[in-house]
């Protein structure tokens, strides 16, 4: 009780830090003027160039009508515990690069790792009220996209001389890192994906994508 009165107390010190931080004023970035690639129009102001860059880089999404969808499976009954450890907390937090940039609450990596004793009963309790109420808080959602140019590119006016980079939540991401490791020891122990699914798979290398493709030119 005593670890987790002093836990809660730390929780509130980085609030607090956090909250002080966010009600400083920011900067804008400073960048080039930016060359419209349609009508090759010289763009200037701020707001002007970040609409030409989310057109540049941000896709309209379309929705998928799935009415025509008309097989149905029906899957055995499948049991599995989604409870998240201490354990797992802890070790998901050491692999965390420590020196990423922050995203936008500016709580630093080097900052979990660094109380993650006092930390992981918070992080394990928070976790798990997500699984069991099956909610993402919102926070977790947000993202800071910055602009990075490329280097040693002779022409900074092209929006081709610029990628994006996302910072993430840090709690997201070790939550997220998380579940995709439950997820797949069920995926593999109830083999719910094809022997040929490669992709986001754990222990699929291009050699056993070059075995599957020999395989099936013998059988042919």
């Amino acid at each position: 009780m005593h670890e987790l009165s002093n836990a809660l107390k730390l929780i509130w010190r980085f609030t607090k830090w956090v909250k002080i931080e966010s009600q400083l004023s920011k900067k804008l970035s400073q960048f080039s003027s930016l060359k419209q690639s349609d009508t090759d129009q010289m763009i200037t102001t701020f707001k002007k160039k970040i609409k030409i860059l989310q057109e540049k880089f941000f896709f309209l999404l379309f929705q998928i009508n799935i009415n025509n969808i008309t097989n149905s499976f029906i899957f055995l009954t499948m049991s599995f515990d989604l409870h998240i450890s201490k354990n797992e907390v802890r070790q998901t937090i050491k692999r965390i690069k420590v020196n990423k940039a922050s995203d936008i609450s500016d709580i630093l990596n080097r900052m979990l790792q660094t109380d993650l004793a006092k930390l992981t009963l918070i992080l394990m309790s928070l976790f798990n009220a997500c699984v069991i109420h099956k909610y993402h808080l919102k926070q977790f959602k947000k993202a800071q996209t910055i602009v990075l140019c490329k280097l040693k590119k002779s022409d900074y006016t092209d929006l081709k001389t610029y990628r994006l980079i996302a910072l993430l939540n840090i709690m997201s991401k070790a939550l997220k890192s998380i579940m995709i490791k439950k997820l797949s020891d069920i995926v593999e122990t109830y083999h719910i994906l094809f022997d040929a699914q490669m992709k986001v798979r754990c222990k699929q290398f291009m050699i056993s994508t070059l075995n599957l493709l020999v395989n099936q030119i013998h059988i042919v």
